[in-house]
């Protein structure tokens, strides 16, 4: 895969992943919506408030899935020097911001009509109000130089150093007492017996994989971006100093 951290290579390769990942994103999320706000019951004691779970949930796994990702290229920018992981970086945070963001607000939407409250100081609304932060630290340390590659390689240390809140996120619910319920899914075995109808489990499935799909979509997006940007930048210090 190494070949592919060329920017040329990754192009000639994203155009045909971005073409799919927007068709089956549309299809996913068309097909999710139908089913999470038409077919899927309510719940007997949520009632209809339970259909925001499907926005809070994908948005939820996708802001972990997204910095997870952004760990890995941090570690490949700093281990092997390769260009197009730090534009990955780059391009990736603000999308993974937004996802945090959909989901704290969700998640406050939700929280109102079931606990009474729009928020409280709970180790997993807290983790993740620290994960949104991470992502706005990212994007504005990425902007703080004026060498573009330096400001990724110490966005890279932030970002590595961050990813010690993913677990803290994760495993919450089970270290200490929050308002929070407990994933009903959680391993496996819950996906073999999850704690949640098959009738609100596929479409929270499909919504996640919709959602999966759209960021592909659009970190592509912003990657060719990013790519584009640094042309200009290098053109401009040639002209520069030409």
């Amino acid at each position: 895969m190494h070949k592919y951290a060329n920017p040329k290579k990754y192009k000639a390769l994203s155009k045909y992943i971005l073409t799919a990942s927007l068709g089956l994103a549309l299809a996913l999320l068309g097909w999710g919506l139908y089913l999470a706000l038409i077919a899927s019951p309510p719940d007997y004691q949520q009632s209809e408030t339970v259909r925001i779970m499907y926005i809070h949930v994908p948005a939820a796994w996708l802001s972990m899935f997204i910095y997870a990702s952004m760990t890995v290229a941090a570690i490949v920018l700093t281990i092997w020097r390769h260009t197009l992981a730090g534009f990955y970086i780059r391009a990736a945070a603000p999308i993974g911001a937004c996802f945090t963001a959909a989901c704290l607000i969700s998640g406050a939407l939700w929280g109102q009509p079931t606990w009474g409250t729009w928020w409280v100081w709970d180790a997993r609304l807290t983790s993740v109000l620290i994960l949104f932060f991470l992502y706005l630290g990212a994007i504005a340390l990425s902007n703080a130089y004026d060498n573009p590659d330096k400001g990724n390689q110490a966005t890279a240390w932030l970002v590595i150093v961050g990813s010690v809140n993913l677990p803290i996120i994760k495993f919450s619910v089970d270290w200490w007492n929050t308002l929070h319920q407990p994933a009903s899914l959680t391993s496996f075995s819950r996906m073999a017996a999850p704690g949640i109808h098959h009738d609100m489990l596929v479409p929270l499935l499909v919504m996640a994989g919709g959602f999966l799909c759209l960021y592909v979509v659009l970190v592509i997006l912003r990657l060719d971006n990013e790519i584009a940007a640094r042309k200009i930048h290098v053109l401009r210090l040639k002209a520069i100093n030409g």
